[in-house]
């Protein structure tokens, strides 16, 4: 869709480079900003320009950046400790989109637009996620992903604040995992979207649960909890027996 409010489209090279005002707007992939009137913005604030890797892994975990495509988290393979690599897959293929939707949309798109069930939503908080947010004046902050979504299409994100990065702990990732993912046709969008994890000790398992995106849902926000079981297909088949 031809935006025809925007009036400039700014591509600085540094965070410190952004002079934010009212009419203004972060550009990472644009999928969902060029679908539909954008009658309150004037001006796009390119992110390419910041150049951020998109993957960056280490011993202590995996740094997503905000700019990461979502082909480019598909196609990541990580070292064979990293158990729950697998479900990046089994979630980017919950998104209803085309393969060239894959190639410009961004990780940090679908977490910041706060969808009910979003499935990158869904991912980074099942394992662990923590959000890194660059104010405008002011300390970048950390933000569990858990905590990041407030309700539909809001969250924690002040005026002019970005989302940086998400990283996920090598933990995390070591552990062993299903999923169970809702929708109201048989290929909708997802209505819920369930992960589940347990780590080798067994100890106990968690789940996410984003809020189902059914008319009749009171949810509005992820959800987890915790169970003794130590199997996360068995525990996750019980969350979705209760939707």
């Amino acid at each position: 869709m031809n935006l025809n409010t925007i009036a400039e489209v700014k591509r600085p090279k540094s965070f410190d480079e952004v002079e934010w005002r009212d009419g203004h707007a972060w550009l990472g992939g644009g999928t969902w900003l060029f679908s539909e009137p954008q009658v309150t913005t004037d001006t796009l604030v390119d992110l390419q320009q910041f150049n951020w890797p998109p993957l960056t892994a280490t011993a202590e975990g995996l740094e997503i950046a905000a700019t990461c495509k979502v082909v480019e988290l598909h196609d990541f393979k990580g070292p064979p400790a990293w158990k729950a690599v697998p479900l990046f897959d089994k979630c980017i293929d919950c998104f209803l989109m085309s393969f060239k939707i894959w190639n410009a949309a961004t990780i940090g798109g679908n977490v910041v637009m706060s969808l009910p069930a979003g499935a990158m939503i869904s991912l980074t908080a099942a394992l662990e996620g923590v959000c890194t947010l660059w104010p405008q004046n002011g300390k970048p902050r950390q933000v569990p992903m858990v905590d990041f979504v407030t309700g539909m299409h809001t969250n924690v994100l002040q005026k002019g604040e970005l989302l940086r990065s998400i990283f996920l702990p090598a933990s995390a990732l070591s552990k062993r995992f299903a999923m169970r993912q809702v929708s109201l046709t048989h290929f909708g969008r997802s209505a819920a979207l369930i992960v589940a994890t347990v780590g080798d000790a067994g100890r106990s398992t968690s789940a996410c649960r984003p809020t189902p995106g059914s008319p009749t849902s009171t949810a509005r926000r992820p959800t987890s909890a915790t169970s003794p079981s130590t199997s996360p297909n068995r525990f996750a088949r019980s969350c979705h027996e209760q939707l």
